[in-house]
């Protein structure tokens, strides 16, 4: 089931087990077998990767686990954020569409449903000059798994109690993808960077962050063009990478 798409998904490889999604992409890019688009997707990763060096669980073949490689040459270096946040959006809108309306986006590109970790993406970037010159993403999605090692993660079913089909879930969110990167491809950076901001967890509200291994009250108040998160702290505005501040749930 090929997804009704220009380029996403179209070049497709399907490997039933292997050690990430991600590493398997960049051999198709180093042996020049890869045009934009081109997917893999397995219903097990021995060595799946998240953000921060952590790894991936994931119950083999209960949930979407693939890897896309664009060519965002129209993207500055300084600007690749708003690669995080085009597809961050594409995964939440597919989120939404299942029927899980409080769905968030947890800064950076953590997916969440009432506190809880339903999907997480993995962007790796290679910068030729100043521009981007190849980017592979990789995105879990929690769909069918019902039971998980952390408290702090969760799936679809378990919200919705629905079984879906992995595969239609997979196609729809190649569709999603492709759309939102060619509304960022067409110039859409600030219109994104609102909606990413809207569906941002914890917005605007005062929570507990670790900073420095110490506890604090902040609130996040924007993300910059960087990715660095803006945190209102003691009525002083501080902007912090990814690894240093942390959320306290």
């Amino acid at each position: 089931m090929l997804p009704h798409t220009l380029f996403i998904g179209q070049q497709l490889y399907f490997l039933p087990v292997c050690e990430s999604t991600n590493s398997e992409a960049q051999q198709l890019l180093i042996k020049n077998e890869a045009t934009e688009g081109c997917t893999v997707i397995t219903h097990q990763q021995t060595k799946g990767r998240g953000q921060r060096g952590n790894s991936w669980e994931a119950e083999p073949g209960k949930n979407v686990t693939l890897s896309v490689i664009l060519s965002p040459s129209f993207l500055a270096a300084r600007q690749q954020f708003y690669l995080n946040i085009a597809v961050s959006l594409a995964v939440f809108d597919l989120i939404r569409e299942q029927g899980l309306h409080e769905a968030q986006i947890k800064w950076p590109n953590d997916l969440f449903y009432e506190g809880k970790k339903l999907g997480g993406i993995l962007i790796e970037n290679t910068i030729n000059s100043y521009t981007l010159q190849h980017s592979i993403i990789g995105i879990g999605l929690n769909v069918n798994q019902l039971y998980f090692d952390y408290t702090t993660a969760t799936s679809m079913r378990n919200v919705t109690g629905d079984t879906l089909n992995v595969e239609k879930v997979t196609v729809r969110l190649l569709e999603l993808l492709e759309k939102r990167y060619l509304e960022l491809r067409n110039g859409k950076m600030s219109k994104q960077r609102q909606e990413y901001l809207q569906a941002l967890f914890r917005y605007q509200e005062v929570h507990p962050f670790l900073v420095d291994d110490q506890q604090v009250q902040g609130q996040i108040v924007g993300v910059d063009e960087n990715g660095c998160l803006a945190v209102e702290i003691e009525n002083k505005l501080r902007y912090f990478a990814f690894k240093e501040i942390s959320y306290i749930l």
